[in-house]
């Protein structure tokens, strides 16, 4: 589950992590009552004004209504409603965006931290994420952090730096202080970074979570080390453990056809190809994806049904992958372990007459208990469904219907 700015900061907040205080706002009456109360409790009277999107490259990103960029500096407080007109309501486009952008419904009026002193401020790059490859957690991190870090690890990896924490011991102070070394710190800043590694990596393991990106990490011109911003990407299958995180969630920020699909019961992943699948079971949902590629097609999506593929389920299966354009069939696979063939055919025949006109071919393989049965059903039911038992008939019927 991804979440805002100000939400990843909230989790670092409460572990300790050093951050750029803001205030959310979803008016330019509420951000000019928030600056008012930044500017009491920090002092600050220059304001950062942040977009709220689920998406990176927010500063380089432009609002297409307004022009305006994702984050923007206001320079007092009579500034600050101007700057928020220009993003909130609007849609920003960046790099991680489609081109429609995303829709801005919220804005993070944050303290200036780029204030004059006794050393200029630095700016690194930091985050923690799991090496799936060793099943090690693991601290990746640059002294040349900011906007253009992919072109930093595309034409200068040797700045990139990865700290490897054994799970059994966990981070330890060596690796802490060899992350502040690497970055080039001495004296109160290369304590405080230390300080700071210690604390992102309890927020990481704390709350369970798949990623948190820091970009930057700044190093204020009076040896401050805070996160500026934060990206962060917590392990949906370990909410059951946060209910306090699991309310953060913002459907506004998501695919509806991923939340359509999710509140169904239903693994659904959008793809780009030309070929629907339903499918039981993840491993089957794999397999059949590779006969579609065979075939000569493409998959559209990936759709695990489960174990009960009633009339009801295959209907809402059935919905969710006609909502893309793109679909040229679709490729029911199903195996009848648990659930009999025969209930599932019954399922698909109602599920088409229900939805009414299906403008794309169905084929449907169903294998296992009663798959006899079920193969009866589906050829004598007069709708544009086609029948097969081998892995290989479903692929040439795939095939001959794409040609």
């Amino acid at each position: 589950m991804n979440l805002h700015e100000y939400q990843g900061k909230s989790i670092l907040k409460s572990f300790g992590v050093a951050i750029q205080e803001g205030i959310v706002a979803d008016s330019a009456d509420a951000a000019t009552e928030a600056a008012k109360k930044l500017n009491a409790e920090t002092g600050t009277e220059w304001y950062v004004v942040k977009a709220q999107i689920h998406a990176g490259g927010r500063g380089k990103g432009v609002v297409t209504e307004t022009g305006s960029h994702g984050v923007v500096l206001a320079k007092g407080l009579d500034e600050v409603p101007d700057k928020v007109n220009g993003i909130l309501g609007g849609h920003l486009v960046t790099a991680q965006t489609s081109k429609d952008g995303k829709k801005v419904n919220k804005v993070l009026i944050a303290q200036d931290v780029y204030y004059p002193g006794d050393s200029e401020p630095e700016e690194y790059y930091m985050s923690v994420l799991l090496n799936r490859e060793t099943g090690r957690n693991i601290i990746m991190y640059s002294p040349e952090g900011g906007m253009n870090i992919e072109e930093v690890a595309e034409k200068t990896p040797h700045l990139i730096f990865k700290e490897e924490i054994d799970p059994t011991i966990g981070l330890q102070g060596f690796q802490a202080r060899r992350v502040a070394f690497n970055l080039g710190l001495s004296g109160q800043a290369f304590k405080q970074m230390t300080k700071f590694v210690y604390a992102l990596y309890s927020a990481y393991v704390g709350c369970d979570a798949a990623m948190f990106e820091i970009n930057p990490v700044l190093k204020t011109s009076d040896d401050k080390i805070i996160a500026v911003d934060s990206k962060v990407t917590l392990d949906g299958n370990a909410l059951y453990r946060h209910k306090d995180y699991a309310e953060m969630r913002d459907i506004s920020e998501e695919d509806p056809v991923d939340v359509e699909a999710g509140e169904a019961g239903l693994n659904y992943v959008n793809l780009d190809g030309n070929v629907g699948c339903m499918v039981n079971g993840a491993g089957l949902a794999m397999a059949t994806m590779d006969i579609i590629k065979l075939s000569g097609g493409e998959p559209a999506n990936f759709l695990d049904v489960g174990g009960t593929a009633n009339a009801e389920r295959v209907e809402k299966a059935f919905k969710i992958i006609l909502k893309d354009p793109n679909v040229a069939a679709i490729l029911v696979n199903i195996f009848g372990g648990i659930v009999r063939c025969d209930r599932v055919a019954n399922g698909v025949v109602q599920a088409y007459k229900n939805i009414g006109d299906i403008p794309v071919p169905i084929i449907v393989r169903l294998q296992g208990t009663n798959a006899e049965e079920a193969k009866t059903i589906i050829d004598e039911s007069g709708l544009n469904v086609h029948s097969a038992i081998t892995l290989q008939e479903a692929a040439d019927k795939v095939k001959e219907v794409l040609a």
